[in-house]
């Protein structure tokens, strides 16, 4: 395997779940890290030294993602229930345009039950796009006013095609050492069991250092894959080539809107689980899970009302249901909104920028994953953003969040997003355990785990400091942070040692019991 298809791979793990772990099996003593001290958000120390046998009043946190699973064993009471619905008598009857819109809405379904599961990428829309309007020209005959979008074409259409022949080229490669290694695994089972060890594995090769099968398996254990792990490789990447890549794909049969048209905002469903709802509910189960019931994670908050916002599918959300979301929330209640998706482009910025804006005007926080690529979002975009350059003033409602972890070597997670002036904090996204469909738990990574870590932080906040508005929280947060601005951590993304606070403006990691301390000065 090249480095670069290991690279490719390894991506995919974050993306495809290969990583995720039952709680069945899992290390009790890393369940509810982040609730811990060290560097964890102290949670725990604050619900025990702080808020013990204080009130609390609910807080509404939209979640916009892929679908929640609202009858999860954990999330049971967390749900937000809209008072001014009657649920299933077909009629709106709160008039806000939504018919049975009980605890949410879906932007990607009909009233016939189906649903947007996979979509393109924003790119491959793009590149869809601009060959209607360009196929068959040179750059000699573009005039003027059509030169920046020929180089968007030329930028979007080079990135697909590479990325198109880079999946053709890992299928195969990946389905080959998926047939190997599983002839090799079920030979070493008649000699070391089945259920041998990568330790046994490695006491056998001292032994037997020309097996040949040992060798194929030490070959994909070395490069931190495993057979279960490949399994999903393959269907992954073809997945790409289905939807992510495909120029004809055209998944708004199902909604029957307008993607480009704002005006059109009556469509969708009530079903806000979806197809898929293992992210969103994952998410869900970090903001809110219950505390202290014994079953998988404790949430960070503990009296929430998640209102679930399907906008986010496999592959690019779009532009109008992100921005729609965001506007439904702030009409319905919502004090807090938590966004863990993001995406290379964004064709119609100005009407993001407005529901951001218009959720400012309300007081409404907004929190934002800052993505999984290990670059600096100063330089490439990861939109939403927590600035465009149109912008004149900044938001005074976002938080942009990166990922740490538990590991004072490796502080900041190696595939976190950082940026000096466009990532505002850290938080744990390392090794998270939290609810998944169907009553279940699994430990999976990622900046979509740490955005809703900031959430429950200020929904919490929210409803033991009700007096506080959410601009003042935003700032207790981003100002009582754990301090590791000079601790030094390998740039995500590299090897090169830097001090935390090159990776953030505060140079800080979210901190409850800090934070709650602040909050309790502020509101004396």
């Amino acid at each position: 395997m090249t480095k670069l298809s290991l690279a490719v791979l390894m991506l995919a793990s974050y993306t495809a779940g290969a990583q995720m772990k039952s709680v069945d099996d899992y290390d009790k003593k890393k369940l509810n890290w982040y609730n811990g001290g060290k560097y964890g958000m102290s949670t725990d120390k604050a619900y025990d030294k702080l808020l013990k046998d204080k009130k609390s009043e609910a807080v509404v946190v939209a979640v916009i993602d892929s679908g929640v699973d609202i009858e999860h064993e954990d999330l049971q009471g967390s749900i937000w229930v809209n008072a001014d619905e009657i649920p299933g008598n077909g009629i709106d009857d709160d008039n806000n345009g939504y018919i049975d819109d009980v605890n949410g809405w879906s932007f990607l379904g009909n009233p016939d039950g189906e649903d947007i599961e996979h979509t393109q990428l924003e790119m491959t829309r793009l590149y869809a796009m601009y060959t209607k309007k360009f196929d068959g020209k040179t750059e000699a005959d573009i005039a003027d006013a059509d030169k920046a979008d020929w180089a968007e074409y030329m930028e979007v259409k080079a990135k697909v095609e590479k990325s198109r022949e880079q999946a053709e080229k890992t299928i195969p490669m990946v389905n080959m050492m998926m047939e190997k290694g599983s002839a090799a695994d079920a030979n070493l089972k008649k000699t070391l069991g089945d259920d041998y060890t990568v330790k046994d594995l490695k006491k056998y090769m001292k032994k037997n250092p020309e097996d040949a099968d040992a060798q194929t398996m030490m070959g994909i254990y070395g490069q931190g894959l495993s057979l279960k792990a490949l399994e999903r490789y393959a269907p992954y990447f073809q997945g790409q080539l289905d939807y992510h890549y495909n120029l004809e794909l055209d998944e708004r049969k199902i909604t029957g809107d307008t993607p480009g048209d704002f005006s059109d905002v009556n469509y969708g469903s009530n079903n806000v689980e979806g197809p898929d709802a293992l992210h969103g509910t994952h998410c869900s189960g970090i903001i809110a899970a219950t505390r202290g019931n014994g079953k998988g994670n404790d949430g960070v908050a503990d009296n929430v009302k998640i209102m679930v916002l399907r906008a986010v599918p496999d592959g690019d959300e779009r532009d109008k249901d992100i921005a729609l979301s965001i506007r439904y929330a702030v009409d319905n209640g919502a004090q807090i909104c938590s966004m863990s998706f993001g995406k290379a482009y964004s064709p119609y910025q100005e009407e993001v920028i407005a529901a951001i804006r218009y959720a400012e005007e309300k007081g409404v926080l907004l929190v934002h994953a800052a993505g999984n690529s290990g670059m600096d979002i100063g330089e490439n975009g990861n939109f939403p953003s927590p600035t465009y350059p149109s912008m004149s003033k900044e938001f005074s409602n976002w938080i942009e969040v990166g990922a740490s972890t538990r590991y004072k070597k490796n502080l900041a997670a190696s595939f976190s997003n950082y940026s000096e002036k466009h990532v505002d904090i850290y938080a744990p996204g390392l090794e998270i355990m939290s609810t998944v469909p169907q009553s279940e738990y699994y430990e999976t990574q990622g900046t979509s785990m740490a955005c809703p870590m900031v959430s429950g932080v200020a929904a919490l906040l929210k409803g033991y400091f009700p007096e506080l508005t959410m601009f003042q929280i935003r700032d207790i947060i981003l100002k009582s942070g754990q301090d590791v601005s000079d601790m030094e951590t390998p740039l995500p993304g590299d090897t090169k040692m830097v001090p935390f606070k090159a990776l953030c403006e505060t140079g800080k990691i979210a901190n409850v019991y800090n934070a709650v301390e602040m909050a309790m000065e502020m509101a004396k």
